[in-house]
């Protein structure tokens, strides 16, 4: 049986060997690379299915790594850095991190949120085969089986979260989601007063999908409510 395999780049050889020695532990495979241009390229040669980044690293950082990786890729991506402010927070998530955590880390913290998105990810591959049905709404095509997505004919690169968001908003079209709702549904995960997580995907989302202010949203926000898709 093929072992999941996960990708750690970080300049810093302690750390690396760190995480390694954790998800090892957990009977995870695991590749390293020193830089993000090594990351990069480790995936034309392996089959992986999660990335934890760091930030700061030579040849690449981990904000370019991951646009180049987000082009042709799909898997989850876990920040770790030690950028620690929430600017540097909602900045990788908006570059295209799923999950962030920050440096010093409890290694089985950062084993649990790698189990979580894996969990997360693995589900929505399995039900991919059970709901195949192509939503379209006005020149936007959803495609649950292979997550992709166009805008009038175009390919729009979404992370996994903003395609999970799209895709619970626009099979649910006028219904309205709490962003507690939203949270619970996309992240699995408890939801506190004064997360902006989905905030920030939201707003990515649409930058992505060609909206701005001045044009009819498919998003739509309810005040005080939450978010729906209007088409």
């Amino acid at each position: 049986m093929n072992r999941i395999t996960i990708l750690i780049a970080d300049d810093d050889a302690e750390i690396a060997d760190l995480v390694e020695l954790h998800l090892v532990k957990q009977g995870y495979r695991c590749i390293k690379a020193r830089d993000g241009r090594e990351a990069v390229d480790a995936l034309l040669k392996y089959p992986v299915e999660l990335a934890i980044l760091d930030i700061m690293m030579p040849k690449l950082d981990g904000y370019e790594a991951t646009r180049q990786i987000r082009d042709k890729h799909r898997m989850p991506i876990i920040f770790l850095s030690a950028k620690s402010s929430d600017l540097d927070k909602i900045t990788g998530l908006i570059q295209g991190a799923d999950d962030y955590m920050t440096k010093p880390f409890n290694p089985m913290e950062l084993v649990a949120r790698v189990n979580a998105q894996l969990r997360r990810s693995l589900q929505f591959n399995r039900s991919a085969g059970t709901d195949k049905m192509t939503i379209e709404a006005g020149g936007l095509v959803i495609y649950p089986e292979d997550r992709t997505v166009l805008v009038d004919g175009q390919p729009v690169s979404l992370t996994p979260k903003e395609f999970d968001i799209l895709h619970l908003l626009a099979a649910h079209p006028k219904k309205v989601f709490s962003t507690e709702n939203i949270f619970r549904r996309v992240w699995e995960e408890t939801y506190y007063a004064g997360n902006n997580t989905v905030m920030v995907h939201i707003r990515t989302l649409r930058k992505k999908l060609g909206e701005d202010l001045n044009k009819n949203k498919r998003i739509k926000t309810v005040w005080g409510v939450g978010y729906s898709f209007d088409g």
